[in-house]
């Protein structure tokens, strides 16, 4: 077969991890396997050009491992922008564990990832993601020094969550600055969608300064406990793509703005916690910019939890984490400015401010190298 013709999922058969229409020059792919804790894992490095990659672990019940490899791929990519659009020293990486985090982790299955990572020698650095807690990552710090994100009592920055959750909440203000000419989110109407540790902590931000919010999970416990502590509106509608908000946070899992939804949303404002909201960067980021709706670039807004554990590294304190935080507000503007100034989508706008810093390093790092 001539794979100059081959169709995608031809390719995929022939090349499985190069193939990926997710994989974007990826330094390195490990697939983890360990027989007697159960552990199956990827871990993903996509450029460490700006240093060491860190980026946190997922763990997720994939249906296939085909999901789980194109989720670590988009996810180490993202870290990549992230730490660049940021200012931070540190390249992209990220890992996800296949299975389900409530039944089948337990402390032999992390303490063997950790091996895993610790054979990378410090090329990739983990922290805390979706189905991990702050406690699984100490159990990671008993077998390896790359981990980011363990407790205070151990040394660490702790739980980022509410760090990455001020960051989303800055860059909506910003975004709403944008796109309604005031950052003041009293009586603006917002739908959160997934409240996990950085959705709930993102519902308390806004429930504070008067927004009008309404909430949904999958967790219907959780849903309506959140609901019940912060006053909000549990969404009872069939679409929630159609919802009659202002603003729409999506901070679950990624790809929600697709082919099915692009179309049906009504918020004027997207900006939220997940990560890769868009399926298609380019299909779906063009759409959204011509229907009128303002997207605060996901990896931007959410990069406050990244700011926190990268302070591990540089040993630098709260005040400084709150300082950097705080300027993803200014940095949206920033991306916002030069996309309408350059002709582009915020999200492309957000990509090309940091690939030149990374394409920037690089130059440098050659020179110093001679």
């Amino acid at each position: 077969m001539d794979a100059t013709f081959a169709t995608g999922k031809e390719l995929q058969k022939m090349d499985p991890v190069f193939g990926q229409l997710s994989f974007d020059d990826h330094e390195q792919i490990v697939f983890c396997n360990d027989k007697d804790t159960g552990l199956k894992a990827i871990i993903g490095i996509h450029n460490s050009v700006m240093g060491p990659a860190l980026g946190g672990t997922r763990m997720w019940n994939y249906n296939t491992e085909w999901e789980a490899l194109n989720d670590v791929l988009r996810l180490s990519r993202g870290m990549t922008y992230k730490s660049a659009i940021t200012g931070l020293n540190i390249g992209g990486g990220k890992a996800v564990i296949i299975g389900d985090a409530k039944t089948q982790k337990t402390p032999e299955l992390m303490r063997k990832f950790g091996e895993f990572v610790h054979s990378l020698g410090g090329r990739y650095i983990t922290a805390e993601d979706v189905g991990m807690e702050t406690k699984d990552m100490d159990t990671v710090r008993d077998v390896t020094p790359y981990v980011t994100g363990i407790s205070e009592e151990r040394g660490g920055s702790g739980n980022p969550s509410p760090i990455t959750a001020y960051g989303v909440y800055l860059g909506m203000k910003a975004a709403a600055k944008s796109q309604f000419g005031t950052d003041v989110l009293e009586g603006k109407k917002v739908l959160v969608q997934g409240i996990g540790h950085v959705g709930e902590a993102l519902v308390e931000y806004l429930t504070k300064e008067g927004a009008i919010v309404t909430i949904t999970d999958i967790n219907e416990e959780k849903l309506f406990q959140v609901a019940q502590k912060y006053n909000a509106t549990v969404y009872t509608g069939t679409d929630l793509y159609t919802a009659d908000v202002d603003i729409y946070a999506p901070c679950a899992m990624g790809a929600i703005i697709n082919d099915d939804t692009v179309n049906k949303i009504k918020a004027k404002v997207i900006a939220g916690a997940a990560n890769n909201q868009l399926a298609d960067e380019n299909v779906h980021g063009q759409r959204l910019q011509e229907r009128g709706i303002l997207y605060a670039p996901d990896f931007l807004i959410n990069a406050g939890g990244i700011i926190n554990v990268y302070a591990e590294l540089e040993h630098y304190g709260k005040a400084e984490i709150m300082t950097k935080t705080e300027n993803i507000y200014n940095t949206t503007l920033e991306i916002i400015d030069y996309a309408v100034k350059n002709g582009m989508t915020t999200h492309k706008a957000a990509l090309t401010i940091a690939q030149n810093r990374i394409d920037l390093r690089k130059i440098e790092n050659a020179a110093a190298k001679k």
